[in-house]
């Protein structure tokens, strides 16, 4: 789990502000726009890096019923952390063999199936718990990665089923997952859809009576209304950001980026021109210059492949990173300015302050924005800010 702080005690060299009101109004946002489906709040990948539990926690609170992870582990950190089966179903979809399948039945936590070895194992785990499984089948509509594929579909119903009746599982959910809705309008959107509900209707010809079928993850959400059936998975957009900036900015639909990222200046120093910078010397000073030193690097989680190009808000103004992004830091080129050592420098937050935004840095680093905020490592401290839902002025 990443390390926590509160704002004013939070150490000086490096930090992560999570603002959960912004979380909390991106809930109400998400809900709103699939008022007549459940949301699930995905959480995994310590709530892309976020921080998992306080993110569960303010989702909860603004109306989220489900939580989504990745891991078992995950799923039962939560459970853990005291969000109970009676506050929040919470579903897990990645499994290994020998997995921790009997502690998941145990801890009320829906698990995902998409094969028979799977059944297998979620079978006898509720066997020795002594209690049935909550198993949701996933199919694979068209994503080709996890889920069962639609010839081997009536096998894994019927030895589901099979299961049911002995008392040791029950079929709580059918789900499947786009491959392309962040591209608007591409055919496989409404091939997956017509292929989803081919093999729902199949599964509930049999005899499944499922509490939710879901597909929609957060562009589809936000942009394929007749996707949502009884449940929205929202990940990407729950922390503010937009899925592709094919769909738009975060603005545009209502939405908030959370997260703020921040360093404060170790070094101001001044350099000759013609002064190499940083490994390999890819960035020289043009002339006379000011330079910052940013005491963060690829160990944090910056991306080094924005070598020369990261964008940092110091002293209001937009500088780049000059030359290589180094494991603990890097440097930026003040033309002149001199800020005083202990400046702030924003690396992105959500951009009404005239700083960079995650997507900026995504663009800097050929990558998503999903990356940039995952990426963000274990010693940049999480500063959580508006953690009472009472201070909403919303609710």
């Amino acid at each position: 789990m990443n390390e926590t702080a509160h704002p004013r005690t939070a150490p000086l060299r490096a930090r992560a502000e999570i603002d959960l009101a912004a979380l909390r109004a991106n809930v109400r946002t998400l809900r709103a726009r699939a008022s007549g489906a459940a949301l699930m709040a995905v959480v995994k990948a310590d709530a892309y890096g976020h921080g998992a539990v306080p993110c569960a926690r303010a989702a909860v609170a603004a109306g989220a019923t489900w939580l989504g992870t990745a891991t078992p582990e995950e799923a039962l950190a939560l459970r853990a952390a005291g969000l109970t089966p009676e506050q929040v179903r919470v579903m897990c979809w990645l499994w290994s063999p020998g997995g921790p399948w009997r502690e998941a039945v145990e801890a009320d936590v829906d698990v995902s199936v998409s094969g028979l070895w799977a059944l297998a194992e979620v079978r006898e785990a509720a066997r020795a718990a002594g209690r049935p499984a909550r198993v949701q089948l996933k199919a694979d509509t068209g994503l080709g990665r996890n889920g069962c594929q639609p010839a081997d579909w009536p096998e894994l119903v019927a030895q589901a089923l099979r299961a049911q009746a002995e008392g040791l599982v029950r079929i709580t959910g059918l789900w499947s997952h786009f491959a392309c809705a962040d591209e608007p309008g591409h055919p496989s959107i409404a091939a997956q859809l017509a292929r989803f509900r081919e093999m729902t209707a199949y599964a509930e010809g049999e005899g499944v009576r499922p509490e939710v079928r879901h597909i929609a993850n957060s562009p589809a959400t936000l942009t394929v209304p007749e996707s949502h059936f009884d449940l929205v998975r929202t990940g990407i957009a729950l922390y503010g950001l937009s899925p592709s900036p094919e769909l738009g900015v975060p603005a545009d639909f209502g939405l908030r980026p959370v997260m703020t990222l921040s360093a404060s200046l170790a070094l101001v120093k001044h350099a000759p021109g013609g002064h190499g910078i940083s490994y390999g010397h890819h960035y020289v000073t043009p002339g006379e210059t000011t330079l910052g030193l940013v005491p963060v690097g690829y160990a944090d989680g910056i991306p080094r492949h924005a070598s020369g190009s990261g964008p940092v808000l110091v002293g209001g103004k937009w500088r780049t990173v000059a030359g290589r992004i180094a494991m603990d830091q890097f440097v930026v080129d003040l033309g002149g300015d001199e800020p005083e050592v202990g400046s702030q420098a924003v690396l992105f937050g959500p951009g009404d302050r005239g700083e960079p935004t995650a997507e900026d840095w995504a663009q800097a680093a050929g990558t998503i924005a999903y990356e940039i905020v995952t990426r963000i490592g274990t010693r940049v401290p999480r500063v959580y800010l508006h953690e009472d839902a009472r201070e909403d002025a919303s609710d």
